[in-house]
């Protein structure tokens, strides 16, 4: 037996690919710059101290450091079910997590919004509704015009358009997966709330832009080379209940496989390996299909990813919001950058639509360094 697991973990190890090597670039001219946008995801669990958190600090001073600063907070807001009723013992905590976000906004003088993801509806649990519908009356009642989009717990598309080059598009891929209650056709008051009608205002979004960059971005990653993905590495099978527990140690040789063996196979609907999940993937694909956005961003893995030749021209994958808190990633076909890392995204649009997009790693010092570029257009 204990040979059969060391031959299983040596396979395991040398099937892993190696991360795509960066290539820098020079910086966008700031005097051309039309707006930045800064992408960070599941940030819904920061450190307890104020001003602690080493992401939140790191965006904060990038946020600071530029004109015309705009974030977008790619969902898994409040870890780890959402924002509580207001009787809950668990609510006073929930507030500080989502505080500690909307003061990066606050003292950077930035503009932003939050999209919801999985466990901003309850762990996608039956009270998920209701839960991101308080979520979305918190983030409004902080004020300075941030908000939760798209709101009332509706699928989307909510374009908003920024500076004089960019189009966010915001969808709420929760509504997708969802098993539980949820704003749906003939009941609800959503503008679209049945597959074909989202397809059908995604397209209308993207065509309508003019000349605008296209950003469309939700919580969960068009594609992933972490678990979300289907991808599992040797740890995953000899030690599975870390994804209880980070600390759980406990190896379980081969019984431990059934765990990540089941998670490909699609028994979460969390994962792209679903029906749900697929079935969303190719709602999405259709409605890019006549104009592919420029970029498709998500969050959901913890993880930083940039792929190249998906069904919108770029797609990234920035949900590596709180420090330490990553998961493990591999290269794809398609990868331009894959790192197990925490930080965020930064995308300079330029007046004549030209983006600039850095990969910003962060140290547990809350000092961010550019992993990677790329000129996207």
């Amino acid at each position: 037996m204990v040979a059969l697991c060391f031959g299983w973990l040596a396979c395991a190890s040398a099937t892993r690919k190696v991360d795509v090597a960066p290539v820098p670039i020079p910086d966008a001219p700031a005097a051309l710059i039309d707006v930045t946008l800064f992408l960070i995801g599941d940030a819904g669990a920061p450190a307890a101290l104020p001003d602690s958190e080493p992401v939140l600090l790191a965006l904060r001073t990038a946020a600071a450091s530029v004109t015309h600063a705009f974030v977008v907070f790619l969902g898994d807001n409040v870890y780890p079910r959402g924002m509580p009723d207001s009787g809950q013992s668990t609510r006073p905590e929930a507030e500080r997590r989502l505080t500690a976000q909307l003061a990066v906004l606050r003292q950077s003088g930035a503009h932003g919004i939050f999209v919801p993801g999985n466990h901003d509806w309850d762990k996608h649990a039956a009270g998920g509704w209701d839960a991101v519908r308080r979520q979305e009356r918190f983030i409004a009642a902080a004020g300075d015009g941030v908000v939760l989009l798209p709101g009332g717990g509706c699928p989307g598309p909510a374009v908003l358009d920024i500076g004089q080059a960019v189009r966010i598009v915001a969808l709420d891929t929760q509504w997708w997966l969802h098993d539980g209650p949820k704003p749906r056709d003939p009941t609800s008051a959503c503008p679209a709330d049945s597959e074909q009608e989202i397809i059908d205002s995604l397209r209308v979004a993207i065509a309508s832009a003019g000349g605008r960059d296209v950003v469309v971005v939700g919580h969960h990653p068009l594609l992933s080379g972490g678990p979300h993905g289907g991808h599992f590495g040797w740890k995953d099978h000899l030690f599975p209940l870390r994804a209880l527990k980070s600390w759980l140690w406990l190896p379980l040789p081969v019984i431990g496989s059934a765990y990540p063996i089941a998670r490909e196979e699609g028994v979460s609907n969390q994962d792209a390996s679903s029906a749900a999940y697929g079935a969303m993937l190719d709602a999405f694909s259709k409605a890019f299909s006549n104009r592919p956005p420029l970029i498709y961003a998500a969050g959901h893995e913890h993880a930083l990813q940039v792929f190249a030749g998906a069904s919108a021209r770029y797609a990234l994958v920035s949900g590596a919001g709180i420090f330490g808190h990553v998961s493990r990633v591999r290269s794809l076909d398609g990868t331009r950058f894959a790192r197990s890392a925490s930080g965020f995204m930064r995308v300079d649009v330029l007046r004549d639509g030209r983006a600039r997009l850095g990969v910003m790693v962060v140290n547990r010092h809350g000092i961010a360094s550019e992993a990677y570029s790329l000129w996207l257009n």
